[in-house]
């Protein structure tokens, strides 16, 4: 299996931050951020320092630590490091219908506790407010975590009305993930 950053290099940061429309003083997270803040900065940079926030969400708290590190380094005062496990309803320390953005990319292939990510993940989002999920395409391909183990999307389609989601849009993004972006009811 490929490890986070593996994936995340096949994906074009711009392309998935712009179809998540993130602007200027924004509140966003992204769970299941990652050591290399791929998607963190570039975000951090959309929202800007005075109002905008990221949260940079993970259960793993080298990966904060190294986030945090890069963060200090180069000046990115609006990036906040959280600590949670998503897979627990109410654990994220990020207020209910706080957020104007989450993103989810390439994470839920790595739980057998979808839904309980995606309730979580809702929770925080504002009304109206705009879940952006990547995952890899259910095929056989050279890269990626074994078919059995990613996310079909149709599994989306189904299960985003029963949480309240509406589908936006579906796009490519890479060519081995594909995303969907979800507007919360």
């Amino acid at each position: 299996m490929m490890g986070e950053t593996g994936g995340n290099v096949l994906l074009d940061v711009n392309l998935i931050l712009g179809k998540a429309q993130i602007g200027e003083n924004m509140k966003i997270a992204t769970l299941g951020c990652g050591s290399s803040g791929h998607f963190v900065f570039p975000a951090a940079q959309l929202v800007g320092k005075k109002k905008g926030i990221v949260y940079a969400v993970d259960i793993l708290k080298t990966v904060l630590e190294r986030v945090t590190r890069l963060a200090k380094q180069d000046n990115f005062s609006n990036v906040v490091p959280v600590w949670s496990d998503l897979e627990i309803f109410n654990a994220t320390k990020i207020e209910a219908g706080s957020l104007d953005v989450v993103l989810l990319i390439n994470i839920l292939y790595q739980s057998h506790k979808r839904v309980e990510i995606l309730r979580e993940a809702i929770r925080m989002l504002k009304k109206d407010g705009r879940m952006l999920i990547v995952e890899w395409k259910n095929i056989a391909s050279p890269l990626g975590p074994p078919v059995e183990e990613r996310v079909n999307i149709n599994l989306l389609h189904n299960a985003a009305p029963k949480l309240g989601l509406k589908l936006e849009e579906e796009f490519q993004a890479g060519q081995f993930h594909y995303g969907v972006v979800f507007n919360k009811l």
